[in-house]
């Protein structure tokens, strides 16, 4: 439990560098209704789906962390 807090920090810091170095499907002009944004699917492939999965994954590592001293603590 002592080592709760860096592992915490360790994963949200590798949970933003992943989400941030993901490229958007559609843009910051399909929000604002722009008429030249794809409505075509968006195939991940090489190093993106890796990084896409593994941004998951740590998430729900992130997630597991945050919950652990709930379960077990009983």
């Amino acid at each position: 439990m002592v080592y709760l807090p860096y592992i915490q920090v360790i994963l949200s810091i590798l949970l933003i560098v992943g989400v941030l170095l993901q490229r958007s499907e559609a843009g910051l002009g399909a929000g604002f209704g722009s008429d030249n944004a794809t409505g075509g699917r968006f195939m991940r492939r090489g190093f993106e789906k890796t990084l896409f999965i593994g941004t998951i994954l740590i998430g729900i590592l992130f997630t597991l962390s945050v919950f652990a001293p709930l379960l077990l603590n009983r």
